[in-house]
């Protein structure tokens, strides 16, 4: 793919070039009162859209005949490109663009999607074929041109708040691509060379990679007499960032759980910036209120503050939190928020990836300030095999009930600071056996996959929905690649097709999210409600009644779940069995439900049952006897 460069003498080489009066002085759009009212559409730029599709709507809805690749038929295009030729396709750039993304707004807001979350956007390493993912940064200051140009961005933004849909960027700010190699001189590897892997010890920089991958500029402030070609796809930028004391230069991370190795190794190759140093107790310690943020922190600050005043982004995803001291983050954290403030901005996103149990989710969520954690106490895993009946209902409903442990008040502090999702882009809990939700056939995925929307996109938290789950994408393999097809076809679309776009408004899948999320506008109890997961009873007699729970290793049942808000219960269920409907009789409150003679069905996978209305009985307080259809979803009020 040809890459135009010919903008960039236009751009910042230094942060201290930026005009921050001209970015300052314009209007920009206020945060949304709350998060857990959104639903987030995450998505990977270059396997998104190329804005040469036919046969789709446009942001207006109306049908577009121009474009060159036509809509994908499962009949005709499932399965029929070469394993190997369309698995090596999917490791390289593909060729989704912002103005892409752009064309395909109204798409997305038709299926329900009010903020998307857009992998990394900036510019990456040029020698690297695979950097597609956008997480190895050459350039903070510039869009890679694989993707467009800055003012791509900006005009994304701006149809984006148009359609009344938010963006949130992902940003890195643990580590910058890989700019520079080692003179490793240990650990010799498989291939005659040297593996610089973590020992504690610094490594002997070779110097800054070229735009051929070569070593071959001086590390350090790359000087432009001797290295009048280093701008724009040599070394790092801007120039604040090539400082060599800047990256601890410790080799790649080998063991990922251990202190400091986590902190200070590279991510891969991947290279680790370094952000700064806690003060240590007698104990040896970290201090968390004594931290001292690095001279690269500082600019890294600039640096987003930069693309939040150019674009008028309403949040940033922080990638890698793991691996960066709580100091660095709350620093960072801080230096965001009060700035978007300036702007008008007092509830500007800040989601960052917090593995780990609770615990340890809601004290970085305290410590550092970030809005919103990723990722913890296996809440994928949960999602994805309580929807297929192999996970205990109450492992996952219990992630948000009322704890000291938070000491916050009852279903507070989970609402709209954990964002719940069962499809991601690496998914690191599988280690190297990928699977997309549907691409687990071995139990079926497809057949459970409204159960588990259900439960996303109804339970607490704030949902996000992972591009291509909407048409069913089935990716699976032993490489992250096989997570990340192309929506727009080209050689790697999914169900191993080529040459076929899937933004189909027609599919199921898609028209049930897009109903479900209508209901969600409808029922704030849906959005913000406090949450119980229901005992259930398959006779109604007394002391006959319990939570849901698996027998035998597998549960095939009713799930259900009620959302309070105020003075009202929408009572939420979905049934883990995809071969045959189930039916239970479900406890409901009894002080709310104490006058009223029934429950309507809001809605149901199975149209048939919309409207039906079930009998409030006196069984265990108060209960209703409900069917849910074979991996079905259903709600009553």
């Amino acid at each position: 793919m040809s890459i135009d460069n010919t903008n960039h003498h236009q751009l910042e080489r230094r942060l201290a070039d930026i005009g921050w009066d001209a970015l300052l002085s314009k209007p920009f759009t206020p945060s949304p009162a709350t998060w857990e009212d959104e639903v987030l559409y995450f998505l990977m730029l270059d396997r998104f859209s190329d804005g040469n599709e036919q046969g789709y709507r446009d942001n207006a809805g109306s049908p577009v005949a121009a474009g060159a690749t036509p809509p994908f038929r499962f009949a005709d295009d499932a399965y029929r490109a070469d394993r190997a030729v369309w698995a090596d396709a999917g490791n390289q750039w593909l060729g989704g663009t912002l103005k892409g993304l752009a064309s395909k707004l109204g798409y997305l807001k038709r299926l329900g999607v009010s903020a998307v979350w857009i992998s990394p956007v900036f510019k990456q390493v040029e020698s690297d074929r695979h950097a597609y993912h956008g997480y190895g940064i050459q350039n903070f200051l510039d869009v890679d041109p694989h993707f467009g140009s800055r003012q791509d961005l900006i005009d994304l933004v701006q149809t984006a708040h148009a359609q009344g849909i938010k963006i949130i960027l992902d940003i890195i700010i643990n580590h910058a691509g890989d700019v520079f190699g080692y003179h490793a001189d240990r650990y010799p590897d498989d291939r005659g060379g040297m593996d610089p892997r973590w020992d504690g010890g610094q490594y002997s920089v070779a110097g800054w990679r070229n735009a051929f991958g070569e070593t071959n500029i001086p590390f350090g402030p790359v000087d432009a007499a001797t290295h009048p070609h280093a701008w724009p796809n040599d070394a790092v930028w801007p120039v604040e960032m090539q400082a060599a004391e800047h990256y601890t230069a410790r080799g790649r991370i080998d063991n990922w759980e251990h202190d400091p190795e986590l902190y200070d190794g590279d991510f891969v190759t991947l290279k680790n910036i370094h952000l700064g140093h806690h003060d240590l107790d007698h104990q040896g310690r970290r201090l968390p209120d004594r931290y001292h943020p690095s001279a690269a922190l500082r600019h890294l600050c600039q640096v987003f503050k930069f693309w939040l005043a150019l674009t008028d982004v309403d949040g940033f995803r922080v990638d890698t939190v793991k691996h960066m001291e709580p100091g660095a983050t709350r620093y960072f954290v801080s230096v965001i928020k009060e700035f978007a403030q300036t702007l008008g901005k007092e509830n500007f996103f800040l989601l960052g990836e917090i593995t780990g149990g609770r615990r340890h989710a809601w004290e970085m969520h305290e410590m550092t300030g970030l809005d919103a954690a990723l990722g913890i106490d296996d809440v994928p895993d949960k999602l994805d095999f309580l929807a297929k009946g192999w996970r205990e209902p109450g492992d996952y409903f219990s992630l948000f009930r009322n704890s000291a442990l938070e000491r916050k008040s009852e279903f507070v502090w989970f609402s709209d600071h954990v964002v719940t999702m069962f499809d991601d882009h690496d998914q690191v809990r599988r280690g190297n056996a990928k699977a997309r939700f549907c691409g687990d056939h071995v139990n079926n995925g497809y057949a459970h996959l409204k159960a588990v929307l259900g439960l996303n996109l109804c339970s607490m938290g704030i949902a996000c929905l992972y591009y291509g789950s909407e048409q069913g994408f089935d990716g699976a393999g032993d490489n992250d690649r096989f997570l990340r097809e192309c929506m727009f076809g080209g050689r790697f679309g999914s169900l191993q097709s080529s040459g076929r776009h899937f933004f189909n408004e027609d599919h199921e899948i898609y028209q049930f999210i897009a109903e479900v999320c209508t209901l969600r506008d409808k029922h704030m109890a849906l959005r913000r409600g406090r949450q119980y997961l229901r005992e259930i009873s398959e006779t109604g007699a007394p002391g006959s009644f319990g939570l849901p729970r698996m027998i035998g290793g597998q549960i095939r049942a009713v799930v259900p779940w009620s959302r309070l808000f105020d003075d009202q219960e929408v009572l939420c269920a979905i049934n883990t069995d995809a071969h045959q409907p189930r039916a239970a009789w479900v406890t409901v409150d009894a002080s709310l439900q104490s006058g009223r003679a029934a429950l309507t069905c809001l809605y149901s996978s199975n149209p048939a049952q919309i409207g039906v209305v079930v009998p409030v009985a006196a069984h265990n307080g108060r209960a209703v006897h409900i069917q849910i259809p074979p991996g079905g979803f259903a709600v009553f009020a």
